[in-house]
């Protein structure tokens, strides 16, 4: 059976663990836990888990994580890294930029094109 460490670390000052750092991003690009874990190849509940600091995030998991969120493993584990700036994104308005991506090219200039004249006219 392995000793226990009597290596003293010392603490690691940061505002947000790595499971609510988790739970921020994957808010911010959009997704539910059950769409993230689809992404990721595991079950919901895990990724309840990891939100709320019951287990502890391996490397494989973070890669995975990473991958799934577009975003670096620097930006999910370190404490440093800043929060994007800017406004988030609306959750509605990123789904319906996804359909609009699946269209063929010719619909989607024509949705653009719309999409373009209506934002000058709240511009004016």
């Amino acid at each position: 059976m392995p000793r226990k460490s009597t290596l003293k670390l010392p603490p690691i000052a940061y505002q947000e663990s790595i499971g609510q750092r988790l739970a921020r991003i994957r808010k911010e690009r959009g997704h539910t836990q059950v769409e993230l874990a689809e992404k990721v190849g595991t079950i919901q509940g895990l990724i309840s888990d990891y939100e709320n600091d019951k287990l502890r995030l391996s490397a494989d998991m973070a890669v995975r994580f990473a991958l799934a969120l577009s975003v670096s493993t620097d930006e999910l584990l370190h404490p440093g890294v800043k929060k994007q700036a800017g406004k988030k994104h609306s959750r509605k308005v990123l789904r319906r930029m996804e359909e609009i991506e699946k269209l063929p090219p010719r619909q989607q200039t024509v949705v653009l094109t719309a999409l373009d004249s209506i934002l000058r006219g709240a511009a004016r």
